[in-house]
């Protein structure tokens, strides 16, 4: 598996998230428009965004380059445009797809390139103006990215294999984490009137882990038309959420259906510990961490524990999800999924704003730790486990 790749992939993925990040709320009219070069038929443009809790995909085919889209967006939200020059469906584009990410709101927007959508062009938006400043400021990150995987991708398959390649790419992939967090943090300071600053917010959540101890006076500090936003609201919702879901407190109940179909429920495993892991195929940490789950399982599978796994894989894409337990060794656990992505009911439960994510729950369906990476879990079922 191409980790260093996937990982960073998957921070992309974290970041943009298709979750709503308004600053202000609108109710009006889009227009988006663009032009690729003179592409035609089979050229075909996919426009995937989120209103409130909906998935909205459309796609348009190119006739001489262009096309467009028109509609209403309640408030200006994270959105995607993918570029399929043969016609395959967004499902089957695969992660090298040619993409943008990038704002929706109430304005018109057009999109321009001579060859590819990943580096069109945005114009007719205050919003992606904003971003691209934010873009900017985390460049130093992305520069440190770009390296990791130029030397992983110039490796043979022999040095892949050498733990010693890995373990070095990962301390490089682990500081760049470091960095951008860092980057975010300062941005958030000197921009608190941005219009894209809530959304730094959001993405600061993930990388710090929803810690409340520097997001909580971080966000008092911004000013009062950022915090009663529809995005504000729903920050101090997750922050709030954040301080139920903890240690000592009930583990809230969910019903998912397994691979088969079949209704699972939290509840049906009272009795047992219960690894709750919050998890994607498409996520290049969580996959780096099922070796630790897995270890753990097998030492303590005979000790009244199950691994419960929930799967934010995206709707249609069942098959993926299926390979990846299957290549991971992860058959012996519980999976469940409704596969909603982000919009997954048990990831909205738990106030999840960032994969891998994991709480581990008592017989008595009381959480008594949460965020185990690596040899953690090991050593907390030494200690709880007779």
């Amino acid at each position: 598996m191409d980790l260093i790749t996937v990982r960073s992939k998957t921070w992309a993925i974290l970041a943009a998230a298709l979750i709503p990040a308004a600053v202000q709320a609108q109710d009006g009219k889009f227009v988006l428009k663009g032009r690729i070069g003179k592409l035609n038929a089979p050229a075909i443009v996919y426009f995937d965004r989120t209103e409130g809790d909906e998935r909205i995909l459309d796609s348009a085919v190119l006739k001489n380059g262009e096309f467009s889209f028109k509609g209403i967006t309640m408030e200006p939200s994270l959105m995607m445009l993918a570029l399929s020059k043969d016609g395959k469906r967004l499902e089957n584009m695969g992660q090298g797809m040619d993409r943008k990410i990038m704002y929706l709101e109430s304005a018109t927007i057009t999109v321009t390139s001579e060859s590819d959508m990943a580096s069109a062009t945005v114009k007719g938006s205050k919003m992606n103006d904003a971003d691209l400043a934010y873009k900017k400021h985390l460049q130093p990150y992305e520069d440190q990215m770009t390296e990791i995987n130029k030397i992983w991708g110039g490796a043979t398959d022999e040095q892949r294999r050498d733990t010693t390649l890995t373990n070095s790419l990962n301390v490089k992939f682990r500081k760049a984490i470091g960095d951008k967090t860092n980057l975010i943090r300062d941005f958030i300071k000197k921009n608190p009137n941005s219009p894209v600053t809530m959304f730094a917010m959001q993405e600061l959540s993930v990388h710090n882990n929803m810690d409340l101890a520097e997001l909580e006076p971080l966000f008092a500090s911004l000013p009062e038309t950022q915090r009663n936003s529809p995005a504000g609201k729903r920050m101090a919702g997750n922050m709030l959420k954040k301080k139920t879901i903890v240690i000592g407190a009930l583990a809230p109940d969910f019903t998912q259906n397994d691979l088969n179909g079949k209704p699972v429920s939290l509840s049906d495993f009272r009795g047992k510990y219960v690894f709750l892991d919050f998890w994607a195929s498409w996520c290049g940490p969580c996959r780096a961490e099922n070796p630790h789950v897995v270890a753990a399982y097998r030492k303590f599978k005979d000790h009244n524990f199950v691994v419960l796994s929930v799967s934010l894989d995206q709707p249609g894409r069942k098959d993926l999800w299926e390979e990846a337990i299957k290549k991971d060794g992860l058959q012996d656990f519980v999976h469940v999924s409704d596969l909603k992505y982000w919009n997954n009911a048990a990831v909205k439960l738990y106030g999840i704003r960032g994969v891998p994510a994991n709480f581990l729950i008592d017989p008595q369906g009381k959480i008594v730790a949460k965020d185990l990476r690596g040899a953690a879990l090991e050593e907390v079922l030494t200690k709880q486990l007779p």
